[in-house]
């Protein structure tokens, strides 16, 4: 596919607003390629329409987050790469192991049914929605200061509270009591097709300091992988953390996603 540039779907996560990809759709079209970043079902178009609507996203699982991704690809001419960030790295997981996509890039993604490990840091950063049982059919937000643990541990205290001023909003409680019970379930909806060999390339990226996520989760998700011969790879980024798609150092991760991409032939020969 040298000398193509597919089209590019950033898909967020929990907590972040979708317009916290414009830096990254800036530079990937500088690059060639066509850039989506569709919010989650019931996002509102603004950083404030979200946060003064907040029951616009609850009680959106995971499936729905899915079909409504599946929707939007199947406008698209060809197959894009999927970018995803935390819950929405699982979501392109999911639709990489379902052939909707060419590439995909699962940024510091949530775990996936079959992953173990959840380490206490992951538990801290996750209380505010399980303390409360209810906040499985809610959208739950976070103060500034679990914003700090969550996300922003890896940067100053004054850039990890400017982050959380600007990009985040409500989120919905469902995808986290989800993904907590998926070894329990055997449809559970966080299952991705880890076995696919004809799948597309994927890109594992993980934050070595990252609170939300830590690397021991990613490390297990590569090995989910284990039993398929399609290109999967991992790359760390040793100080960072779950605020690397949006904090000071976002273009070193997303020029590594490029010179990744361009290795898999999904670059225009002129970005390279």
């Amino acid at each position: 596919m040298a000398g193509t540039a597919p089209p590019v779907v950033f898909i967020h996560g929990l907590w972040l607003h979708p317009t916290s990809w414009a830096p990254w759709q800036e530079l990937f079209e500088g690059a060639g390629h066509r850039t989506l970043a569709p919010g989650w079902p019931g996002v509102a178009e603004t950083v404030e329409l979200a946060r003064a609507n907040p029951d616009s996203i609850a009680d959106r699982g995971i499936d729905d987050v899915v079909e409504h991704y599946a929707a939007v690809i199947d406008e698209l001419p060809e197959r894009p790469v999927l970018i995803g960030h935390s819950f929405g790295g699982m979501i392109a997981q999911k639709l990489l192991g379902q052939d909707r996509a060419a590439a995909a890039i699962a940024i510091d993604a949530a775990q996936i049914k079959g992953v173990l490990p959840l380490p206490l840091s992951a538990l801290r950063s996750t209380f505010p929605v399980f303390a409360n049982p209810a906040n499985r059919h809610r959208a739950v937000s976070l103060t500034a200061e679990q914003f700090r643990f969550a996300f922003g541990n890896a940067v100053a205290a004054e850039e990890s509270d400017a982050l959380y001023e600007r990009w985040t909003i409500p989120a919905p409680g469902k995808p986290l009591f989800e993904a907590a019970a998926a070894n329990f379930s055997p449809h559970s909806p966080a299952k991705v097709d880890t076995g696919n060999e004809a799948r597309g390339p994927l890109l594992l990226i993980m934050g070595g300091r990252d609170h939300t996520v830590p690397e021991v989760v990613t490390k297990a998700t590569l090995k989910q992988y284990r039993d398929s011969t399609a290109v999967t790879e991992l790359v760390e980024f040793a100080d960072r953390g779950h605020s690397l798609t949006v904090d000071s150092g976002w273009r070193e991760v997303a020029d590594a996603c490029l010179t990744w991409l361009g290795k898999q032939g999904l670059q225009p020969d002129t970005a390279l």
